[in-house]
């Protein structure tokens, strides 16, 4: 299954509306910044997913906890060769909370170097 099947397969994931920031400098000292393609986690509605470049061939995606989660900002949508669109969200994380990157791969014998 490749991550393009995935993304079809998915819910749509609603962004929930956060207050803006009333200061920036602040919360660039407090938090980083991801970017991505936000989908529910299908067994834990409390974490999210965030596939940070859906229409690659070699992607990976993080996983946070919705609560570490301070400000969340729209980014222009992707469009695809074929006319689909993905909606494109960064999203401001605190420091010190734990995440998860994933890199999923096909697992296969490797033949001669």
């Amino acid at each position: 299954m490749t991550i393009t099947t995935y993304l079809n397969a998915s819910e749509k994931f609603e962004i929930q509306t956060y207050k803006r920031p009333k200061d920036i400098a602040t919360l660039m000292r407090t938090h980083v910044a991801f970017s991505g393609s936000p989908r529910k986690k299908s067994n834990d509605s409390s974490k999210i997913l965030l596939i940070a470049d859906p229409f690659s061939t070699n992607t990976f995606y993080y996983e946070f906890n919705t609560e570490d989660i301070s400000y969340a900002e729209e980014l222009p949508n992707l469009t695809s060769p074929s006319g689909g669109t993905i909606t494109m969200i960064r999203i401001w994380v605190k420091k010190m909370s734990i995440g998860i990157r994933s890199f999923p791969f096909m697992v296969a014998d490797t033949e001669s170097i």
